[in-house]
């Protein structure tokens, strides 16, 4: 037994060394698995969804192919789908955010079953478009699709154990905001503040995250460069605009929602708004703070508002209270329609023509030059040419205007053709030198004096 022992000794010692080689490959592999696991969970979630309500023309379409990065918007009917190509820069890691576009017929809402379901709305971002070139519509476009969104989440009958940690999620963000200067760089989370700041930031009796959907929401007005639109051509006024923001804040505080200003056209808060999107669904370092200064720029993150900072807003309202309907307030304008339909009145034309023919037949007819000038001139005006130029001197001025200008109602033909005889015979003798005419003295001691005028005229 002993030489037996002896042999193995030996090779006792060699196991010895093989497995201490063992343990170091296997701690090798368990480092490289580990690295490889972390590297994996560090990655950027697929799956992320981004749900868009609004209004048909408030611009929704236009402002996700804008973050998009798509040069045209075409706008789709029923369920549209884009996509949002998400960088991470530390990791270099790359992933799509699906964005789902509902079209404003409230026909359509039904579709939401294919973009939402029970599964994926713990992953989803809501989007709210408010189209602020009509700000008349935002409360109620606001209200609308919130219930929308709240009855599509009630049909997909989610355990109630799960429904209550998703909105605890979102009390627990909302408590969870510090201002972006106080927080740590190289924090990619916002730092909890302490339970008093909590118990003041939000208590639900006071219209904080009382209609809490279990998700991130966020409120976008879009078309914000339409403001000195509505100062110039509806006389609004800063009045109009705090009113219409408190509004907006006071329902974003029902739902833990962000508000934020956009404008395409003007490329304003584009920027801030796609790093807020994937701040709130990737949980990417946001520094932004808020601002509330320019009524057109307006942002708000989620978590830093309450009433008391919304009452600063009241205190600018001198012709309209807090809790005044929105609707008597901000009012709609007057249907330019009605504008158009008084310049279609212009049909009427033909009878405004028709009443001038017969004012114009109703005057007594305008007398003409040679009745004002010759007392034996009818207003039928003479069957004859009244002459060449020269000629209406002698008969403006002479007498003989009573024989050279016969009344063409006398109905004796021969009389006529005697009158204009003596006429012309007169005018011939004249011009020989004869010293008068043969039909009367007293006319040729008119026509004498002016001979050479006529006899200009005949030659």
């Amino acid at each position: 037994m002993a030489p037996v022992l002896e042999k193995q000794l030996p090779g006792a010692a060699g196991s010895g060394d093989n497995n201490n080689e063992d343990e170091e490959g296997q701690n090798l592999w368990s480092s490289i698995l580990s690295e490889v696991s972390t590297r994996s969970n560090s990655k950027l979630p697929s799956g992320k969804n981004i749900l868009v309500f609004g209004e048909d023309g408030s611009g929704k379409t236009s402002l996700m192919a804008k973050l998009q990065g798509a040069d045209h918007s075409k706008k789709g009917r029923g369920l549209e789908y884009l996509y949002l190509s998400v960088h991470d820069e530390d990791r270099d890691d790359l992933t799509r955010c699906n964005v789902w576009i509902l079209d404003g017929d409230l026909y359509h809402k039904g579709l939401l079953k294919f973009a939402v379901t029970a599964q994926s709305l713990p992953d989803c971002l809501a989007v709210f478009v408010a189209d602020m070139s009509r700000p008349w519509t935002i409360m109620e476009s606001l209200q609308k699709w919130a219930s929308v969104l709240r009855d599509h989440v009630d049909k997909l009958k989610i355990p109630p154990e799960d429904m209550r940690e998703m909105e605890q999620r979102m009390v627990k963000a909302f408590q969870e905001y510090t201002e972006p200067e106080d927080a740590t760089p190289s924090s990619p989370r916002r730092a909890p503040t302490s339970g008093e700041d909590e118990a003041i930031v939000l208590p639900l009796g006071d219209n904080t995250l009382t209609h809490n959907l279990g998700i991130p929401v966020l409120v976008v007005c879009t078309k914000c460069d339409a403001v000195g639109v509505l100062e110039k051509e509806h006389d609004f006024r800063d009045e109009h605009f705090d009113f219409i923001q408190s509004y907006i804040r006071r329902f974003c505080l029902k739902y833990g929602a962000g508000l934020i200003y956009t404008s395409v056209k003007e490329e304003k808060n584009l920027d801030p708004l796609y790093k807020y999107i994937v701040h709130k669904i990737y949980d990417f370092q946001f520094v932004t703070p808020a601002l509330v200064v320019e009524k057109d720029a307006v942002f708000i993150p989620s978590g830093w508002d309450n009433e008391k900072k919304i009452g600063i807003l009241h205190e600018n309202l001198t012709t309209v209270r807090p809790e005044d309907p929105f609707e008597d307030f901000i009012t709609k304008p007057p249907v330019r329609k009605l504008v158009h339909d008084k310049e279609i009145n212009a049909e009427d034309e033909q009878v405004f023509l028709m009443k001038q023919q017969s004012l114009l037949a109703k005057q007594p007819a305008t007398p003409t030059r040679g009745a004002t000038e010759s007392p034996g001139r009818t207003t039928s005006g003479s069957p004859r040419p009244a002459g060449r130029a020269g000629q209406p001197t002698i008969t403006s001025s002479s007498p003989m205007a009573a024989v050279k200008k016969p009344d063409p109602n006398m109905k004796g033909g021969a009389a006529n053709e005697g009158v204009l005889a003596n006429f012309f015979n007169s005018l011939l003798s004249k011009k020989t030198g004869s010293p008068g005419s043969p039909g009367s003295g007293a006319v040729g001691a008119g026509v004498q004096g002016s001979a050479k005028k006529t006899e200009a005229g005949f030659d």
